[in-house]
């Protein structure tokens, strides 16, 4: 894995290392209106980040990358997280501080993102979840290009979407 440089942001390999300051992050009370819940305490996060920091699933089929977001100002605002299957695909997830919604920079971040996985992991296919209630994040997928998927998401109150990508072959 590698950095990412967007506009306004750094997308950074998550580590261990990332886990107090983006304690904090995730410690905002407004991230969680509509699903999960903050990190119990920070040695959990700092497990959880570990687990994460492998970036292969036990049974080795999934690619975990993570990337925590930092302004260029220095602090970290929130992640961004893709689950790549052997097929070509990945599952791709996003949490930002409240206090930086509505400025477009979850939308750079994921894009940043979704460029890297085209580029140097091949990915073909994004599918993203999310609760029917968040409507911020129903219009974020939108503006990225994601449309409405068949069938259901895990869950009775989730919808599905998801975006195919371009994915060039490199000339001789």
């Amino acid at each position: 894995m590698r950095a990412i440089a967007t506009p306004r942001l750094t997308l950074e390999p998550q580590g261990v290392e990332h886990a107090e300051a983006m304690f904090a992050v995730l410690s905002d009370p407004a991230i969680y209106a509509f699903e999960n819940a903050p990190p119990a305490s920070l040695e959990a996060l700092r497990q959880r980040f570990a687990a994460l920091a492998l970036r292969r699933s036990p049974d080795g089929r999934e690619r975990w990358l993570n990337w925590v977001l930092r302004l260029h100002s220095g602090h970290l605002i929130g992640y961004v997280q893709a689950t790549l299957d052997a097929n070509g695909g990945a599952f791709v997830a996003y949490q930002l501080g409240s206090a930086h919604w509505g400025r477009g920079l979850a939308s750079e971040a994921v894009e940043g993102m979704i460029s890297e996985l085209a580029a140097t992991y091949r990915v073909q296919h994004l599918t993203a979840v999310y609760k029917r209630a968040n409507v911020r994040s129903r219009r974020l997928l939108e503006r990225l290009g994601f449309a409405p998927a068949e069938g259901h998401a895990t869950a009775a109150d989730e919808d599905r979407m998801t975006r195919r990508l371009t994915v060039s072959t490199p000339t001789p």
